[in-house]
């Protein structure tokens, strides 16, 4: 995966937006104002930091040599992929996904209705 295919997926996700809050190479993903994904655009390989369920972040380091506790993230909660390792196109937009869902889960109820009156 590249770095405008991953920007393209993190943008296809409902009521998601993009920014440098931090620096302008540092891209981060939010949905109501909470981050599923950051990336540097300028860094090679590329990588991204995805939120994670701790016992799956885990698992996934295990398995994945290409997957590393989020850099410059709470370790239990974020895993960084690089996107020219052993992981495939399919299974990062699974990471994406899941990411994503977690942040929506955390998110209140009026931001959860919001969310799901503009289906």
């Amino acid at each position: 995966m590249n770095i405008e295919s991953f920007r393209e997926y993190c943008l296809s996700k409902k009521w998601a937006e993009e920014g440098f809050p931090f620096h302008n190479s540092v891209m981060v993903f939010k949905v109501m104002d909470k981050a599923f994904a950051f990336t540097d655009i300028e860094r090679l390989p590329p990588r991204a930091s995805l939120k994670c369920d701790p016992t799956l972040a885990l698992e996934l380091r295990e398995r994945y040599s290409a997957i590393t506790p989020g850099y410059h993230m709470n370790k239990i909660h974020w895993n960084t992929v690089e996107f020219e390792g052993d992981v495939n196109n399919e299974k990062i937009k699974e990471l994406i996904d899941h990411s994503y869902d977690l942040i929506v889960k955390s998110l209140s109820k009026p931001q959860k209705a919001k969310l799901s009156d503009n289906e």
